[in-house]
This record gives structure tokens, C-alpha cells and sequence, in this order.
């Protein structure tokens, strides 16, 4: 069974250990391998702890739990357009331990993303993804997500690596 819960600060590490195991599977050969190795789950957690201290209330984090073991998390707030453009939601990150893929959770966790986008009537919901990640954008994609034209490089390590942006919109999915 698995439990979807909001994170509390007892859940730090283990969102660490699930966000470094995450990025070091999913982003094998898709970012430089030295970045891949020289993530910290310590430094992870010592940041995941001090964004969670300085929160502003309007994100979001879940994770998800099987057998009491934490196994995935996602993290959703709000998307700044410039003024005048309409606002939603994004996805900023959602990760689940590599022997957990293709079991529901990222499944269950989408699902809470998605029911929260629509919580706070909001009229989409858009996340970036690697543009090389054929299996996250595969996922996103059953999702009901699109790439919606928008692509930028992000510096990862020295090293830029090209990301494109997929929407879902709120006024036609149910969560």
C-alpha cells in the first residue's frame, strides 16, 4: 500500500536519499558523471532542511511511503509568469527510489500534484524535464503533460544540459 503524506522535517534525509538515488539513475549519462558522484545526501538534506525552515507557505511537499519506508517525493508551488500572463502551478521536482519505478508511487504522487493544482483553481500545472530523459518524459506524458515549445540549457556541472517544458492543463484533467 502506499501512503501519500505532506513532508515534515523528520522526512529530510530520507527525501535526500531519495532525491540523490533518483537523480544518479534517472540522470545516468544525461549530465556529466562527476556531478552524479559528487552529490551529498548530507549536503542534500542540509539544504532540503534549511528551504524547508525558510518556507513561504505557498509550496508543497509530499512523500510517499510503502511499508513505512519513505520512497518518493514531490515538491509543487507556484509558477511566476512575467505580469500579465496567466498564473499556475509547477512541478519543480518529483523523485522516487530507483527500485520503486513503474510500482504506482510516481503515479499516486502526480495524482496529489495534480488534485492540489486543482485545489487552488489554478488553469495548468508545467514542469521542466531533460530533454534526453525519454522515460521521465514518457511518464509526464501518460500524465496527460505536453511540451508546450518552451526549451532552455541548464548548467549542470559545466556543462549545459537542454531541458524542455511540458503543461498540463487544469480546466480538462481530473486529478
Amino acid at each position: 500500500m502506499i501512503l501519500i503524506r505532506e513532508m515534515t522535517p523528520d522526512d529530510v534525509d530520507a527525501v535526500a536519499k531519495v532525491r540523490v538515488r533518483g537523480w544518479r539513475t534517472a540522470y545516468a549519462g544525461l549530465v556529466p558523471q562527476p556531478y552524479l558522484d559528487s552529490m551529498s545526501v548530507t549536503e542534500d538534506a542540509r539544504q532540503r532542511r534549511a528551504f524547508l525552515e525558510r518556507g513561504t507557505g505557498t509550496m508543497a511537499n509530499w512523500v510517499a511511503e510503502r511499508g513505512g519506508e519513505v520512497v518518493g517525493w514531490a515538491c509543487f508551488g507556484p509558477h511566476q509568469e512575467p505580469e500579465g500572463l496567466p498564473r499556475g502551478g509547477e512541478l519543480y521536482a518529483m523523485y522516487v527510489l530507483p527500485e520503486q519505478r513503474s510500482t504506482g508511487i510516481g503515479r499516486a504522487l502526480m495524482e496529489v500534484v495534480v488534485a492540489e493544482g486543482h485545489r487552488r483553481g489554478l488553469p495548468w500545472v508545467r514542469l521542466w524535464v531533460l530533454k534526453e530523459n525519454a522515460p521521465g518524459r514518457r511518464f509526464y506524458e501518460r500524465a496527460g503533460f505536453r511540451p508546450d515549445g518552451h526549451e532552455e540549457s541548464s548548467d549542470i556541472g559545466g556543462t549545459p544540459v537542454p531541458e524542455v517544458r511540458y503543461e498540463l492543463s487544469l480546466t480538462r484533467a481530473t486529478p
